[in-house]
């Protein structure tokens, strides 16, 4: 677990900001899935990665398990009851009341309380064992096929490992139809919310199992972004997620845009744009050779782009290009959304805060 948490705080230049960290012995080891997130209201200013809406309500999740929502447009915060207390990294609300939030430790959690509390879903110790019961019998039924016995390798290696997997992001095209991405190309889908989950690596045009670290829709169809510049598209009719050759071969943190506008987005400020649903690629020029690591677009369309040091570009015309908002106490950012009062909402880390948009 420690070389995925290093990745990610990496991406919000606070790799070491680790507070409270304390020996322990083996004495008084307890595994963090089966500790609740410790209930304190200091949590609000720790490190937050993930930030999602349900409905106006705002929802956060951060390190420690620690989720909290807000009912006021981030103004105040109140904490939520959750069974864990592994890191959380993203979090997804298709809904007003249905939500999971996904993390280390390979943990899924979801809320059907608009993010009130949560149950454990899935965890890493699941992982592997369902990976190799799925491949298992796949392989048996299709002796030939190489690919599936390597992937029962893969995951016989993965239940040895245990649960040091994490997941890094979570969609879900309803209340019923989702997926879950992570680390050695881990990928998930699920059809009914999240009850049993299938292993959808043999769906993936990603050989060298690099890390997946976004997946998101940009008009009616979803993509996947990851390590050496991979992004990846979901064919609906072969029900795979297919390689989208770009020039670049750099890792990409994020996915934003809108219909008729994709963008992904990763280090030293690298932006690529399509205007075709991924089949050619510009590169967008943003003058800030510093990682993006979030993103969020307004509801009258623009697109906004964030830095790990906390920049914010605003981007007028579906993102072909970004102007710099003049702003102070830049700090590092891992997700924004825009509140119902218009105010653009920040989770990084230095806490939960609000910042105005021209």
């Amino acid at each position: 677990m420690t070389k995925f948490r290093w990745i990610v705080l990496t991406a919000l230049g606070v790799a070491l900001a680790l507070p409270f960290t304390r020996a322990v012995s083996a004495a008084d080891f307890v595994d963090t899935l089966d500790q609740p997130a410790i209930q304190t209201q200091k949590a609000v200013h720790g490190i937050f990665t993930g930030l999602a809406t349900a409905g106006k309500r705002l929802v956060a999740v951060g390190q420690r398990g620690h989720i909290f929502y807000s009912d006021d447009a981030g103004g105040h915060w109140q904490q939520a009851s959750v069974p864990v207390a592994s890191d959380l990294v993203a979090v997804h609300f298709p809904t007003v009341q249905q939500g999971w939030a996904v993390g280390h430790d390979g943990v899924v959690l979801h809320s059907s309380d608009a993010g009130l509390s949560w149950h454990r879903q899935f965890d890493g110790r699941q992982v592997g064992p369902i990976m190799l019961a799925h491949y298992q019998r796949l392989a048996a039924a299709q002796p030939e096929n190489t690919d599936l016995q390597t992937r029962v390798a893969e995951a016989q290696h993965m239940s040895e490992e245990g649960a040091d997997k994490p997941f890094l992001d979570v969609w879900f095209e309803n209340e019923r139809v989702g997926y879950i991405v992570g680390a050695f190309n881990l990928i998930f889908r699920t059809d009914d919310g999240g009850v049993t989950w299938t292993p959808w690596l043999d769906r993936t045009e990603n050989p060298s199992a690099l890390n997946l670290y976004a997946l998101r829709p940009v008009g009616s169809d979803l993509f996947i972004v990851g390590e050496q510049g991979l992004v990846l598209k979901l064919d609906s009719a072969t029900q795979r997620f297919n390689a989208t050759p770009l020039p670049y071969k750099g890792t990409f943190f994020g996915i934003t845009g809108k219909p008729g506008a994709l963008l992904v987005f990763g280090l030293r400020g690298t932006v690529y744009r399509s205007v075709d649903a991924g089949a050619n690629w510009n590169k967008v020029d943003l003058g800030l050779p510093l990682s993006i690591t979030a993103s969020t677009v307004t509801p009258d369309g623009r697109i906004i782009l964030l830095s790990q040091a906390g920049h914010v570009l605003v981007s007028t015309d579906d993102g072909a290009s970004f102007k710099l908002q003049p702003q102070n106490g830049l700090a590092p950012v891992a997700a924004a959304q825009v509140s119902a009062s218009g105010a653009l909402v920040l989770a990084g880390a230095r806490g939960l805060r609000q910042l105005p948009l021209e």
